[in-house]
């Protein structure tokens, strides 16, 4: 796998690099071994993509990009790297220049926006007791259990802040709309894939954990992706 990128997988909010546990066994399965996972502070789009860019700019070679929920937004922010040869959203925001992902929300609310809860220090929670059906309601109750119990809160502003130069404006990229999506409406993951004009765009029948439920084919997704820029 000599000439394939190093691939570095983006996490999102409500979650952390071990979201990526099962993607990363079939990278692993498929020979790759240049596998690399961001654990992002979540503290703002700032320093969510400069964390990013230093993981980036450790590799002496070509990186693809992955990209999950948020971490579609820290993709596009941080893609921009002259490392970074491609980009994969997985269920992910993926901003214009001067859009955030909050505003990319209210343009079609999502099912389970009702399940969100700031607390007082300004970390925005989903409720554990409603993480499961939120989530990822294709995985079993027990999983979804662990995710909500584990689950890593964002500063509730960084899903206001917006992002400067998007990186797919000029970097090839792929994308994977999750049809049962409730965190991100299916709608505005149809809008955003299109407008990209992504090189290649498929649509699973999962919920926006499609990272856990369907991690076969998020992983073909992101070998066809580095076998093009490889």
């Amino acid at each position: 796998m000599s000439a394939k990128p190093t691939i570095v997988l983006v996490h999102g909010f409500w979650g952390g690099a071990a979201h990526w546990a099962k993607t990363i066994a079939e990278l692993s399965r498929k020979g790759y071994r240049d596998i690399k996972a961001v654990e992002l502070p979540l503290t703002s789009l700032a320093d969510d993509a400069e964390r990013t860019r230093k993981m980036v700019a450790q590799v002496g070679g070509p990186v693809l990009l992955v990209g999950h929920s948020y971490g579609g937004a820290v993709i596009s922010e941080a893609g921009n790297h002259d490392n970074v040869a491609g980009l994969v959203y997985v269920a992910a925001f993926a901003p214009d220049a001067g859009e955030s992902p909050g505003g990319i929300t209210q343009e079609h609310v999502p099912e389970a926006a009702a399940n969100l809860a700031p607390d007082s220090d300004g970390y925005l929670w989903l409720k554990a007791d409603k993480f499961h059906e939120s989530f990822c309601q294709d995985l079993s109750a027990e999983e979804g259990l662990i995710m909500g119990v584990t689950q890593k809160a964002p500063l509730a502003s960084a899903f206001g802040d917006t992002v400067a130069k998007p990186a797919w404006r000029s970097k090839p990229s792929w994308y994977q709309i999750s049809s049962q999506d409730r965190m991100i409406a299916p709608q505005n993951q149809q809008r955003m894939s299109a407008r990209m004009n992504a090189k290649t765009v498929i649509t699973l029948d999962a919920s926006h954990a499609s990272l856990a439920s369907r991690p076969a084919e998020v992983a073909a997704l992101i070998d066809e992706a580095a076998q093009a820029v490889g």
